[in-house]
């Protein structure tokens, strides 16, 4: 039986398993029976296709059609939308120009989505009448700064043809699209519990395939790319402490821990509205367990950072502190006795011993990316990677790898680019955290939403610092982005007061 099979079968069968533990919580506060049942169908079907079509267009065409059947009969697109987010990895191939031009543009499953899922949602927000307008926000002006800005640099130095493809199509598909729909489409509760729990169940999934690779040293998904005839780049084995990273279908391992850290921001709101207390904590454990199974310092040190951030937002921060202080102090020296412990230890950063060079690398970069930048200070160059001082960075396998999202951005682009950037995420922390003190009652539903997306943000904002923005990673900051922008305008509406005594359901 080739291994493409196998491995299909495995991914069933963890995927009905989680299906079947989730349906119950999932259809009783966030989703009808029959939103759950047409997405969990239409998740196995992508999955099924990808595996047995043996063609990446096949694949490609089929799931496209499959997609656009199913999201006509959505009420909440942006919830179907993270329920098959992470369904099958992200491989891209190029659609031939037809000799008019090379080719017209690359197409994978992510953008897939976009142009199928998310395209067709924007077009009906945009005409309805109660959709706010693109650029009256503070976070659209700076999204459409940043994304003009990046136009602009990249006309300077590449073909026309190239630059309107990446720099006005890509931008569109990649980072309009999720943001917009995501900030113009949520509008009461219940639409929001909807979203955050398509992407807990997707996160849960993909737990198990990653605790399943970590087990027994299989990435489930490393030949589907030779099944289908593409070539990726991402999906390669890599170990630590001669343990598996496990990757799933996000296909490197610092994708998967990022993905894990944002599903269990939102599982602590969720925790509120599940009324089997005993599902939500095996929940969180199968989601702590994807967590650790990449063993990816960044996400583990987000996750920390997440955590304090919800903690000092809520009620009584004083108090859930020094209660998460002492779990602490009992956890960890008993933790530290044992082998486990003495493992996790060894691959912290700047503590551990285990790839001591990867910390010395990221050190490196950032004082090498530093000097490169003060040389082009405003603009940086957007042909960056050809600096004799970056290409100095090339590492033993042939490669640079910039793991740092804001390094990347102001090489690129400059302080400016950088300021557009970082001002994007703040503006948007700053319209939750105002809308935050709107809410009288800090112990309501719509006070715990406004917690957790704000400490998911900043969870965000840390991870990025230590990954590159590739595979699922910007397309999920720019989507919890837009979250948190639909968050703010649902309190800035004449209904906000209904909206935060729990009302509007």
């Amino acid at each position: 039986m080739p291994e493409h099979i196998r491995a299909l079968i495995v991914i069933l069968l963890l995927a009905t398993a989680v299906f079947a533990f989730a349906e119950i919580p999932a259809t009783a506060i966030a989703m009808d029976r029959r939103d759950f049942v047409r997405r969990r169908n239409l998740w196995f079907a992508i999955t099924l296709i990808a595996f047995l079509a043996h063609n990446f267009w096949i694949y490609i065409v089929v799931t496209a059609a499959l997609l656009l059947f199913v999201v006509s009969r959505e009420p909440n697109p942006l919830a179907m939308y993270f329920f098959v987010l992470f369904a099958v990895p992200t491989f891209s191939a190029e659609i031939s120009g037809l000799g008019l031009i090379r080719f017209f543009f690359s197409i994978g499953y992510l953008r897939l989505l976009a142009l199928t899922v998310l395209l067709p949602t924007y077009l009906l927000l945009r005409a309805q009448p109660g959709t706010e307008r693109f650029g009256r926000l503070l976070p659209d002006k700076l999204i459409i700064g940043y994304l003009g800005l990046n136009l602009m640099l990249q006309i300077q130095v590449d073909t026309f043809t190239n630059a309107l493809r990446v720099g006005a199509f890509y931008a569109f598909t990649d980072v309009f699209l999720p943001y917009y729909v995501a900030s113009r489409s949520l509008k009461n509760l219940r639409q929001f519990r909807g979203a955050l729990m398509g992407f807990v169940l997707a996160a849960l999934i993909l737990s198990a395939v990653g605790a399943f690779e970590y087990a027994r040293h299989w990435l489930l998904y490393g030949s589907l790319e030779s099944a289908l005839g593409v070539k990726w780049g991402y999906g390669i084995y890599l170990s630590r402490a001669e343990d598996l990273r496990a990757v799933a279908s996000t296909g490197q391992p610092i994708p998967l821990g990022y993905v894990m850290a944002i599903a269990i921001g939102f599982c602590f709101y969720l925790r509120r509205s599940v009324s089997n207390q005993m599902l939500w904590g095996l929940g969180l454990l199968l989601l702590t367990a994807g967590l650790m199974a990449p063993l990816s310092r960044g996400p583990w040190v987000g996750a920390a950072a997440m955590l304090v951030v919800f903690v000092v937002l809520g009620p009584a921060p004083g108090r859930r502190l020094a209660i998460l202080g002492a779990i602490g102090a009992i956890a960890v020296p008993i933790l530290l006795v044992t082998p486990i412990g003495e493992k996790l230890v060894s691959m912290l950063p700047f503590v551990g011993s285990v790839d001591e060079g990867n910390v010395t690398y990221r050190q490196r970069l950032l004082e090498i990316g530093i000097q490169v930048i003060l040389q082009r200070p405003l603009f940086g160059a957007f042909d960056f990677m050809y600096s004799p001082a970056i290409q100095a960075l090339r590492q033993g396998e042939g490669i640079i790898d910039i793991v740092n999202t804001y390094l990347g951005v102001a090489l690129s682009g400059g302080l400016v680019a950088l300021f557009l950037f970082v001002g994007f995420f703040v503006a948007v922390g700053i319209g939750i955290f105002k809308s935050l003190r709107k809410v009288s009652d800090i112990a309501s539903e719509v006070h715990l939403l406004g917690e957790t997306l704000l400490s998911t943000l900043v969870g965000i904002l840390v991870i990025i610092s230590t990954v590159s923005s590739i595979t699922v990673i910007p397309v999920v900051y720019w989507s919890v982005a837009g979250i948190g922008v639909a968050y703010a305008r649902m309190l800035a509406t004449p209904q906000s007061t209904s909206v935060a005594t729990g009302i509007l359901q």
